[in-house]
């Protein structure tokens, strides 16, 4: 459909939601002759549509937004002598439309159709000053609470609380979205709470939110951010977490995007050091179907080998990283691969036992039952000597500190690995 016909039927679907009947014979009213509430409930109807999962409809709210965005501009100040005309600019700026306007109209405000409240407590937060007016937010919540404009003062709230009280935060999220069920507010009330909850360690609250987000917005353009998000949630409290729920959540997406969040958690938890999650997570995986042509066989090896280099079965884990084909990971597993390998190196080479006589002396000393004092068999002196210093250099304290020390190096190394994959 061309843009003008889905704007023209748009506009009409507003103004039948408004209730304003239409003549067969009658010319439809151009966007210049609509009131204000009325294209922002056609507006409304196109975010709702793009969170629920028609991503066709991103470019139309952005047509629509500055087509509202020109009519509050040019509109009669007697047109806001309708109260639904004050609610709807007013949820405009809420809405992704231009803070300008807002401060537009509210300086030309001569006939005091605006709450001076709710317009101020806006203004300086669409400037980024919302924890000055946090408080002014949350008192005037009860008052609005019930009209149009309660879910959208209620995110508002929420955003601007959460930095200093996020169980308050989440109150009002929760407010949000049940007084606007099935809306983008909805969807970013929830998808919110599962930030504030993952980044706290709220893990029942977090799992709660994240099944009710799965359930109904996995189709939202912001579900890549839900993801990432549950990802932190899992990875970061899995001594909380039974492998139950995970999979519980992940139960509701195709096979497609489920082995895509398994395959994330695995590569989380190996980088972490959560040996158990990243074989459960990386066995997941492997066992979800792939489309013909794809296979990420390749990367569960990496996550599950990095997850073990720290571990006995650090020989085996170098093997199965060095067994992936080259050109088969992307840039940034690769260059993580890479690091992996030097990490191991490290691991494996025999350590100088001049440097680390005083390190480990006193672990010696306590091993009477340890490989370094059982009898050697069938090796020379010198070969038993040297398994035996192998031995302790293992199970020592300097060996844990080293692994500790080059896992911290591996997420930093990652991490800078990320922000050179947003940057392209």
């Amino acid at each position: 459909m061309a843009r003008s016909s889905l704007f023209t039927a748009l506009f009409t679907l507003g103004i039948v939601m408004s209730g304003v009947a239409v003549a067969e014979d009658e010319a439809l009213p151009t966007p210049e002759d609509l009131a204000p509430y009325k294209m922002l409930r056609s507006m409304q109807f196109v975010q709702d549509s793009v969170v629920a999962g028609d991503h066709s409809a991103a470019e139309m709210q952005k047509f629509m937004l500055a087509t509202i965005d020109k009519r509050l501009r040019t509109a009669d100040p007697e047109i806001f002598d309708d109260t639904r005309n004050v609610d709807a600019a007013l949820i405009y700026s809420m809405s992704g439309g231009n803070p300008a306007t807002l401060e537009y109209l509210v300086s030309r405000d001569v006939g005091g159709y605006f709450d001076n409240r709710v317009a101020d407590a806006l203004r300086k937060y669409l400037s980024g000053k919302g924890t000055l007016v946090s408080k002014s937010l949350v008192e005037m919540l009860p008052e609005y609470r019930d009209t149009t404009l309660g879910p959208y003062l209620a995110l508002v709230a929420a955003n601007a609380v959460v930095g200093n009280n996020p169980e308050e935060a989440l109150k009002f999220y929760d407010l949000a979205r049940l007084t606007a069920p099935g809306t983008i507010i909805e969807e970013a009330a929830l998808r919110r709470s599962v930030a504030v909850t993952a980044e706290r360690g709220m893990v029942e609250k977090g799992l709660g939110y994240a099944n009710r987000y799965a359930r109904r917005f996995l189709h939202s353009p912001y579900a890549s951010q839900f993801a990432d998000l549950f990802v932190m949630l899992a990875v970061d409290n899995y001594d909380s977490i039974k492998n139950e729920e995970i999979e519980n959540t992940l139960s509701f997406m195709d096979n497609e995007r489920r082995r895509e969040v398994y395959l994330r958690i695995a590569r989380r938890a190996a980088i972490a050091g959560k040996i158990d999650l990243a074989r459960m997570a990386s066995g997941h995986a492997d066992a979800i179907p792939t489309s013909p042509g794809m296979d990420r066989k390749q990367q569960t090896d990496l996550y599950t080998g990095l997850a073990e280099i720290s571990t006995k079965d650090i020989d085996q884990a170098v093997e199965n990283i060095d067994g992936i084909p080259e050109g088969a990971l992307s840039a940034r597993d690769e260059a993580l691969r890479s690091a992996a390998r030097l990490v191991a190196e490290e691991v494996l080479r025999q350590p100088d036992m001049n440097s680390l006589t005083q390190e480990t002396s006193v672990n010696v000393e306590n091993q009477e039952h340890s490989a370094a004092n059982l009898p050697a068999q069938g090796h020379s002196g010198a070969a038993a000597q040297a398994d035996a210093n192998e031995a302790v250099y293992r199970s020592g304290a300097v060996f844990e500190e080293f692994v500790t020390n080059s896992r911290a190096k591996l997420v930093e190394i990652d991490g800078l690995l990320a922000k050179e994959s947003d940057k392209k």
